[in-house]
């Protein structure tokens, strides 16, 4: 083990193997509640693309170059250097304060850099900072080769200033004065503008709606189910299925725990495709004749709605999941029995017609009695490109706020 002091530097390959992983750990003793973070920031030491800041509320960066682990005070990063994109020049460890406090009232500071057993070990306390309430600890920069340095500086402001620094942008809610701070978010109009720029349009009216149903800190899990029965063969050919997944994608990206979603096709049977993320979405319906296929002609949405209760009945988040449909369904008394019998779990149900003429199933799933909650709406969509954004928006989110409050006072959400 090798002691760095306060400005040590040096190249990564003095040390260890930059083709190998390495590990940054981070841990702090002390009266506060700490945070740390790794900002992967480009040639302006800026934070140009905000899926490379990883925290306690997005521990990944995009290709899993850096995973963080652990949580507060005692954290872990694992990095590959070989897979970071050449925009990232520099990634940048901080601990910062939750709450109260300052650093100068830290008891112990540890940051090791290590790698099969060597270490780089930088030891700190309060006597070396002042007022500051956060730290930035080590850097790993690009300098004709990679390069570390013991920053160990003290940083005026918190976490949210940190952000600031390095040229994101903190989303937070009005909070009242007995709530804990907010957890600080990236910007969803941000993040699509790095993922998925043809959809930084439907951001501001999404954010309209959480807004109007008080739902913009909610975490979820989301689930998509789309009929892929032959009558549907007009709505997937002319591109109707598509522009809805894509509508959803911004959903999902500032409900969903992993900022994906998860989808399946149903016609007499039913069929799990891969999540659906930023980078895939435009290919969700590219196979859509082979699916339907292999899914059979008919529609049959009990086989698809077991699945998606057996995947997250047991779940601690709650289920957001969309069905997308545009008529009845055989099994019709199986369906409505399993919708009853899952207003016990976690999941809500939102069922949208599209391109069909009768719903009677569908209107049945949204009125029927016997439920231990209200757990379904459904609502039809007669063109999805005349709605305006925010009204679609809506009207998908109308019923899911009175749910969840249903859910919390019978306990099925904690």
């Amino acid at each position: 083990m090798t002691e760095m002091q306060r400005g040590f530097r040096c190249k990564i390959d003095d040390h260890f193997n930059s083709a190998s992983g390495i590990t940054v750990s981070i841990s702090a003793t002390g009266d506060s509640e700490y945070d740390s973070c790794c900002f992967g920031v480009d040639s302006s030491d800026k934070l140009s693309d905000e899926s490379y800041m990883v925290f306690f509320n997005q521990t990944t960066s995009p290709n899993r170059e850096i995973i963080l682990s652990g949580s507060g005070a005692n954290t872990s990063y694992s990095v590959d250097l070989t897979k970071l994109p050449d925009k990232i020049q520099k990634l940048v460890f901080t601990l910062s304060i939750d709450g109260s406090g300052v650093m100068n009232q830290i008891k112990q500071f540890t940051v090791k850099v290590s790698q099969e057993g060597k270490t780089l070990m930088l030891n700190l306390d309060g006597s070396h900072f002042q007022s500051e309430r956060a730290v930035i600890a080590v850097e790993i920069y690009r300098k004709d080769v990679w390069r570390l340095n013991a920053v160990a500086s003290g940083f005026n402001g918190g976490l949210s200033e940190l952000l600031k620094h390095y040229g994101g942008e903190e989303v937070a809610p009005a909070a009242s004065a007995s709530s804990p701070p907010a957890p600080t978010k990236v910007s969803l109009e941000k993040r699509l503008e790095k993922e998925a720029p043809q959809l930084v349009s439907l951001a501001k009216p999404l954010k309209i709606s959480l807004e109007k149903h008080n739902l913009t800190e909610v975490i979820a899990q989301v689930a998509l189910l789309i009929d892929i029965s032959g009558s549907m063969s007009s709505s997937f050919s002319s591109g109707i299925v598509q522009r809805v997944i894509d509508k959803i994608v911004p959903l999902a990206m500032q409900f969903d725990d992993n900022g994906e979603f998860e989808l399946w096709y149903f016609g007499s049977s039913c069929k799990r495709m891969d999540s659906v993320t930023t980078k895939n979405y435009q290919q969700a319906t590219l196979n859509w004749k082979k699916i339907m296929s292999s899914c059979g002609g008919g529609t049959n949405l009990f086989p698809a709605i077991k699945e998606v209760v057996e995947e997250y009945k047991h779940g601690n988040l709650p289920a957001y999941v969309l069905c997308i449909t545009d008529g009845g369904t055989s099994n019709g008394k199986q369906v409505k029995d399993l919708i009853k019998s899952a207003s016990s779990y976690p999941i809500f149900w939102q069922f949208i017609g599209i391109g069909g003429s009768s719903y009677g199933i569908l209107e049945d799933l949204d009125t029927m009695t016997g439920r231990k909650v209200d757990n379904a709406n459904f609502f039809a969509l007669d063109d999805i490109d005349r709605i305006d954004n925010a009204i679609l928006y809506s009207r998908m989110l109308s019923e899911f706020p009175q749910w969840l409050k249903e859910a919390k006072r019978a306990s099925i959400l904690t």
